[in-house]
């Protein structure tokens, strides 16, 4: 099915620049991946343990007014924040040295705050989760990662070649120390709905990557003429249209979601958001990119010739 197109005829020698690109990358996955080793991430309750309360009040209320309520009654780690509107409260609490269960920690703060509310408070939610089952989906979460790199690898290994496997898999690992690197650095939380992103951006990535390596196999077979590179090069530039589309789009939605779907979802965006933005540039600069390293030639995508086939030489 043809696509709209945006760009007509572009000629960009977007691999003439793999070099100055390769030398960027790398820098930036030494940056991210040193952050990663010693700083660490912001891990949520969802990997940490703790209480999640979540409170509706009858008027707007300031968090901050909330966190310092918290705050003098000994309760410093907790993290305030809306959750859909200004009267619905979300409240984080690490676990708390002394707090024997949760229903202690959560009715201890719910009488707290409703002793200095004006008005009535409602108590709609309770959730706790255990130190040990936030180290398991620390665990999970990361061999869920790594299974999803496994599979990715043999599947475009099967439908291509291995090396285009090996830059597809190359730009997947490139997106997801690059996203988790951005939220190590700037020490953005990391939850459960993060790691849902970082699988997502995969998923997104793998996608714009498969539909560059069809043109490029399919160029291979059609175009007689031309080096890997040129052959490469026109590939992207016949998609690049698409790309911009695509990418564009979800871009927009994604904007939308982090500007005005509120804090519950904010990590989740913001993953997404780096994910495709780093997951369009990978794909050429990486996965392209590597193929064209690993000496991917025209005679590795034409189909075998069948065998016992007759060839007819007359004029």
């Amino acid at each position: 099915m043809a696509h709209a197109q945006i760009l007509k005829e572009s000629n960009i020698d977007f691999l003439g620049q793999r070099r100055i690109a390769a030398m960027v990358s790398g820098g930036l996955m030494v940056i991210c991946l040193l952050s990663i080793l010693f700083r660490g991430f912001n891990f949520g309750l969802d990997f940490t343990g703790g209480t999640v309360i979540e409170l509706g009040y009858e008027q707007p209320v300031e968090v901050t007014e909330i966190t310092a309520t918290l705050a003098n009654e000994g309760i410093i780690d907790a993290t305030v924040q809306y959750f859909g509107s200004n009267r619905d409260i979300l409240i984080r609490i690490a676990p708390q040295e002394g707090e024997e269960a949760s229903a202690k920690l959560s009715d201890r703060v719910f009488q707290l705050l409703s002793a200095n509310a004006e008005t009535a408070i409602e108590l709609r939610r309770v959730e706790f989760v255990g130190p040990q089952v936030g180290e398991e989906l620390r665990e999970q979460g990361g061999l869920a990662v790594l299974f999803a790199l496994i599979g990715i690898l043999i599947y475009v290994a099967l439908r291509f070649e291995w090396r285009f496997a090996v830059g597809a898999v190359a730009a997947l690992m490139h997106d997801v120390l690059f996203t988790l690197g951005m939220f190590s650095i700037f020490y953005i939380p990391f939850d459960l709905t993060v790691l849902a992103a970082v699988l997502a951006v995969i998923g997104y990535s793998l996608n714009d990557t498969i539909v560059i390596f069809d043109r490029i196999r399919e160029n291979f077979r059609k175009m007689r003429k031309g080096t890997v590179i040129e052959i490469s090069n026109r590939s992207v530039n016949q998609t690049l249209s698409r790309t911009i589309i695509t990418s564009g789009t979800t871009l927009l939605v994604l904007l939308a979601l982090y500007f005005l779907g509120g804090e519950a979802i904010a990590g989740f965006s913001l993953a997404l958001i780096i994910g495709v933005l780093v997951g369009t540039y990978s794909t050429i600069y990486i996965a392209t990119a590597a193929a064209v390293w690993l000496g991917v030639s025209r005679t590795d995508l034409l189909p075998p010739e069948k065998e016992g086939k007759v060839v007819d030489n007359r004029p």
